[in-house]
């Protein structure tokens, strides 16, 4: 790989480029249910008045989902952010296996389906149970177990993560009445045994990601691997009882269950089993896939490994070959920012706390999970906190700032390029509650006038973004009049949980005015035109393949 090449026009700042990414903060459709629009931002709204700035888009096919119809999300959004081209990402992928057959036609379906009736055993799928098409999506699951029963697997079990974050926040029963009807087709005749075994909210069990609460895989594994915890005879039957138990919880945070038949748990993963996590997006499928496969495991009390023929529907992590088996290859993201940047000598800094660290380091390197050089590169996290995201709003923000700023700063071995993640509009945006959203939102601002000040003094420009819309989309919305669709039973707003196919800020403050920004003439770009606009702040002529820069700089 070679290394970028200096431009003629524009030689860089003194100080570093500093790319901020404001999780989950879009521009808003609708002034209703826009709690960006809503919260006090003065800093949002100095830089609106007096700087060059556009909107991005952050969705769809400009981000590599299958249609325009299909939200952004944190995964992508960094990918495209962080390699400057649009690859087709997890869901278009899938798509595209199950149509070719390719997906079945692989060694790893092969594999499973043969472990299973070589010996008589079952067949497990686990994953999130929605359309969201965010890390899952229901299609895909339907395909896989008409196609089990094709291949003659006599017995199949799911275990459901009930989404209600990148869906409706109460939408469940929804999915699981479709999908016991499907299953009532499947089992017609008696040929097969296909049936809903385990499941809980996403936030309670199996999805934790960048260890931020193994405790998550843990009740996760009770429930779907031993069969612990409170049964019911259908998972309707389990929604209902524990909505009623938690007046006013949402999918997301629903506790663990198991379905039982004559008092025993209809399905445990045993010893020669096969087991199939159909999610296609890597953050929150690690570490269970880790508590599989395994040998040495030391998070919680797993025991020995369990002797199971396991896959994912995608490597999650090329780098360390997590899990070994996967359905579908993932995208192969090659010539990122950060690998550009390395090989041509530049210091870089990525910070962020936990819940979005992965995001600025793995997913920004093109799901890469290692440096490209040890001695250019420095990875900060911030530990965030365990308490519900609607209970501390500011998460970890302020702690965040404080090392940015202090690294904006320094004078010996100063970073030139420096990417940083407020996971605030994201995280607190997903819980629907909107007093704390509105308060992430403020939180936000308030650290970025402190990001500000810290760039002017050190000599730099920073570029303000973000990778999705979420805190600014948080009303339904009727989508032929656009009215807000209000409870009927409370008169309120229904709550919005999931992320907007709305476009995102990009604002470009040059406190010296040492660049001579303006906006390029080519508009509708999406925000895969930040990495060569970042790689043009700094002094380099963007590799040619990479989306056109935002702006112009000389």
């Amino acid at each position: 790989m070679e290394a970028l090449q200096p431009s003629e026009k524009f030689k860089g700042p003194p100080g570093p480029v500093v790319l901020v990414i404001m999780d989950g903060m879009g521009i808003g459709k609708y002034p209703e249910g826009d709690y960006v629009r809503a919260a006090n931002t003065p800093h949002l709204d100095w830089l609106r008045a007096h700087t060059v700035h556009t909107q991005l888009k952050a969705h769809g096919q400009a981000v590599g989902m299958p249609s325009d119809e299909d939200m952004g999300n944190s995964e992508i959004g960094h990918n495209a952010i962080g390699c400057g081209r649009v690859f087709d990402q997890g869901a278009s992928l899938v798509n595209q296996a199950i149509a070719s057959r390719a997906l079945f036609a692989g060694a790893a379906w092969q594999e499973l389906v043969g472990n299973v009736r070589e010996h008589g055993s079952t067949l497990h799928f686990l994953g999130l149970f929605s359309d969201g098409n965010v890390h899952s999506h229901i299609n895909h699951l339907e395909a896989l177990l008409r196609e089990a029963q094709a291949a003659g697997v006599r017995r199949a079990r799911i275990h459901i993560l009930l989404d209600g974050r990148d869906v409706p926040p109460t939408s469940a029963l929804v999915y699981v009445d479709r999908f016991e009807a499907f299953l009532k087709e499947l089992n017609a005749g008696g040929a097969v045994d296909y049936a809903i075994a385990s499941g809980g909210g996403r936030m309670q069990i199996t999805m934790d990601r960048y260890e931020a609460d193994w405790g998550m895989v843990a009740r996760g594994w009770a429930a779907h691997v031993r069969g612990e915890g409170p049964c019911f005879a259908t998972a309707r039957a389990a929604i209902e009882t524990l909505r009623q138990q938690k007046p006013g919880v949402i999918d997301q945070d629903l506790p663990p269950f198991v379905i039982a038949r004559d008092g025993r748990p209809v399905g445990p993963i045993v010893a020669g089993d096969s087991v199939i996590f159909f999610n296609f997006r890597g953050d929150r499928a690690i570490e269970i896939s880790r508590a599989f496969e395994d040998e040495a495991f030391d998070k919680f009390d797993r025991g020995p490994r369990l002797a199971v023929q396991y896959a994912g529907m995608m490597q999650y992590d090329g780098d360390l070959a997590i899990p070994k088996k996967y359905l579908v290859a993932p995208p192969g993201i090659v010539r990122t920012v950060g690998e550009y940047l390395a090989h041509s000598g530049v210091r870089q800094l990525a910070i962020s706390e936990t819940q979005k660290f992965g995001h600025v380091t793995y997913f920004f390197n093109g799901n890469r999970s290692g440096k490209f050089d040890e001695r250019l590169e420095d990875y900060v996290e911030v530990r965030s906190d365990r308490v519900p995201f609607e209970q501390r709003p500011w998460m970890k923000a302020g702690e965040v700032t404080d090392k940015l700023v202090a690294a904006i700063l320094r004078r010996r071995n100063k970073y030139r390029f420096v990417r940083v993640n407020y996971a605030n509009g994201d995280m607190v945006g997903h819980t629907g509650v909107y007093p704390a959203v509105q308060i992430a939102v403020e939180t936000v601002d308030l650290c970025l006038g402190r990001v500000m000040q810290a760039v002017a003094a050190a000599g730099g420009i920073l570029v303000v973004s973000a990778d999705h819309g979420n805190a600014d989309d948080m009303y339904e919305h009727d989508k032929k009049t656009g009215a807000t669709v209000c409870d009927p039973a409370t008169g309120q707003p229904k709550p919005k949980t999931s992320h907007s196919l709305n476009p995102v800020p990009a604002y470009f403050y040059d406190p010296a005015g040492v660049a001579g920004l303006r906006l390029a003439a080519q508009r509708g770009l999406g925000i895969s035109s930040l990495a060569a606009t970042c790689l043009q702040l700094l002094g380099f002529i963007p590799p040619a393949d990479y989306d056109p820069s935002v702006v112009d700089v000389g």
